[in-house]
């Protein structure tokens, strides 16, 4: 009995359910429950991530390559293009993934091609998560090419465009340039940048994990730059340059500025300033050679203004053309002050004052007017505002106005103290005077002229005065160094000590400003010399030259033929002579 007993045991049936099995089901409940919750999760509660993860991987935005516009001048001739050029990139992440750093043969031919240091260019990739950096911009499609055939992997290549200047440092200030993205930063270029810029046709495309193309899922077009064409003659911008920049270095000046316009439309022809520097390379060039000196730099105009003086006198009334003025002794006392001329001249007549710039002259006319008068006639002119030109840093002069002016400051107005002005601006006053007292902002760019004028002056007193600055370069005038042969020519010195702490120092402004033919205005120049270093420190003799000099350029280039009595006389016996 006790065997059998032990025997029913051991054949008695296991139990059908074990703690395991249900540790078993418990743990495929909670991983069952917890996906259900996590992908109701993601599909309805926060679906966004994951689209945003997978349109991150399949999605892309292809753009176009757009040129900047072109700048020309009046002629069409270029002064800014675009031309293709290469950028180097890499992808740090493919570079490590197939070892390419291992290749430093490859690296360094890189290296050496470029101009750079190889552990530099380690250092550009050595974060394998990075997907995208730089090596080189804008560089030759010679070196593309041999970067190409280098065939380094996680290196390429990418098209982009490159502003180049054709005239190089002739037009440098006043055009500008771009910076690397080909976004203008300085002149012209930065002052019409939305305007030269265009924008790219844009294709939105899904590709696959090969990275082909399988979609298109959105196309928009773009907006083609458009052209800027300025009023610059680039054959008158040449030789101002030129005839500028020699002069700058033969009185060994600080620097010089010369602006030529039409009297009659008041577009700019030539704009140009030394020293310059070459926009194509600006690599070490400091920053004052990159200053629009024409327009943003003011001086003390000098004797250049007081034509202005003899002017407001003519049209208050309180002298005629034809009438005489005292200066007798020489010198006069006003307040503190000593107001004189080199020696005393007597009774001179209107033209005599030009003539012999005499402050004495200037300073009786401009006192024997309203105050208020005279101040307008230098607002008029356009010397207290801009020019019209609306170019990037344009000087509206300094002029300080004051409720009451004693007679000494109202004297030292007249002969060109007390206000500062650009070159530009003075060009302006010059232009209203040549065309006969109408008056125009200045322009820059190609259809933006003014067909009507303000008229500021009386027709006939603004032609009297341009008659009268024609003996500053007659023979005894103070300017003789600025006639042009065959044409008449009308103008003003203007030589001025240059402002410092507590006075004037010794330093000098040379200005020359004239315009040409007189019998009938076509353009006015003003010509600036800068603190001039040699014994030569008279506008007469540094800036009148060079007036001369482009100016004889610019009539000849423009077909405007000579006015001058004695080549038109020699002409005729010439004529009469061969008839005969």
């Amino acid at each position: 009995m006790t065997k059998s007993t032990r025997q029913a045991k051991q054949n008695s049936a296991p139990k059908l359910v074990q703690w395991r099995f249900w540790t078993v089901i418990g743990v495929i409940l909670v991983v069952f429950v917890g996906l259900t919750a996590r992908a109701a999760y993601i599909q309805v509660i926060e679906p966004d991530m994951l689209i945003k993860q997978g349109d991150s991987r399949t999605l892309r935005t292809r753009n176009t390559l757009v040129h900047r516009g072109l700048v020309v001048d009046r002629h069409g001739e270029e002064l800014a293009v675009s031309v293709p050029v290469r950028a180097i990139w890499a992808d740090p992440k493919t570079i490590h993934q197939h070892e390419s750093l291992q290749d430093k043969r490859r690296w360094t031919a890189l290296a050496e091609v470029l101009g750079q240091d190889v552990e530099s260019l380690f250092n550009k990739v050595a974060n394998p998560k990075k997907r995208f950096v730089y090596i080189q911009r804008q560089v030759s499609p010679a070196m593309a090419k041999f970067v190409d055939e280098l065939d380094i992997p996680g290196v390429y290549l990418r098209n982009e465009s490159r502003r180049f200047y054709p005239t190089g440092e002739v037009s440098a200030q006043l055009i500008g340039f771009t910076d690397v993205d080909d976004k203008g930063i300085e002149g012209i270029e930065k002052i019409y940048n939305e305007w030269l810029t265009g924008t790219p046709d844009t294709r939105k495309i899904r590709r696959d994990g090969k990275g082909r193309q399988v979609e298109i899922l959105e196309e928009q077009k773009g907006e083609a730059p458009k052209d800027l064409q300025l009023t610059i003659d680039q054959r008158i911008q040449a030789i101002a340059y030129k005839e500028l920049k020699t002069a700058v270095r033969y009185y060994k000046a600080t620097s010089g500025s010369a602006v030529v316009a039409d009297v009659n439309t008041g577009e700019i022809l030539a704009l140009v300033n030394s020293p310059s520097f070459n926009p194509n390379n600006r690599k070490g060039v400091s920053a004052h050679r990159i200053r629009n000196r024409a327009i943003t730099d003011a001086f003390e105009p000098g004797s250049s203004v007081k034509p202005l003086a003899v002017l407001s006198a003519l049209e208050f009334g309180a002298v005629e053309s034809d009438g005489m003025v005292d200066t007798s002794p020489g010198w006069m006392r006003l307040g503190g002050s000593i107001v004189d001329d080199p020696r005393n001249y007597g009774e001179i007549s209107l033209t005599e004052i030009i003539k012999k710039s005499s402050n004495m002259g200037t300073s009786k006319l401009a006192l024997s007017v309203p105050k208020e008068f005279l101040l307008d006639t230098y607002y008029n002119m356009g010397l207290m505002s801009d020019t019209g030109t609306h170019l990037m840093g344009e000087s509206s002069g300094i002029f300080h106005e004051r409720s009451r002016w004693s007679d000494f400051e109202l004297s030292t107005l007249s002969f060109g103290y007390g206000l500062s002005v650009t070159a530009m601006q003075l060009t302006r006053m010059y232009t209203i005077l040549g065309n006969g007292g109408v008056k125009r902002p200045l322009t820059i760019v190609k259809g933006k002229a003014s067909s009507e004028g303000e008229r500021v002056l009386d027709q006939h007193n603004a032609s009297a005065i341009v008659k009268m600055m024609e003996s500053v370069v007659a023979q005894g005038g103070t300017a003789t160094k600025a006639s042009v042969p065959g044409y008449r020519v009308a103008g003003k010195t203007g030589t001025s000590r240059k402002a410092v702490a507590g006075g004037y120092g010794e330093e000098y402004v040379n200005i020359f400003a004239g315009i040409a033919p007189v019998s009938a205005p076509q353009l006015a120049i003003v010509v600036l010399i800068n603190e001039p270093g040699g014994d030569l420190y008279h506008s007469g003799d540094t800036a009148a030259p060079v007036f001369s000099k482009i100016m004889m350029g610019a009539l000849q280039l423009l077909n405007i033929p000579p006015d001058d009595k004695q080549v038109s006389s020699l002409a005729s016996v010439h004529g009469g002579d061969n008839a005969g």
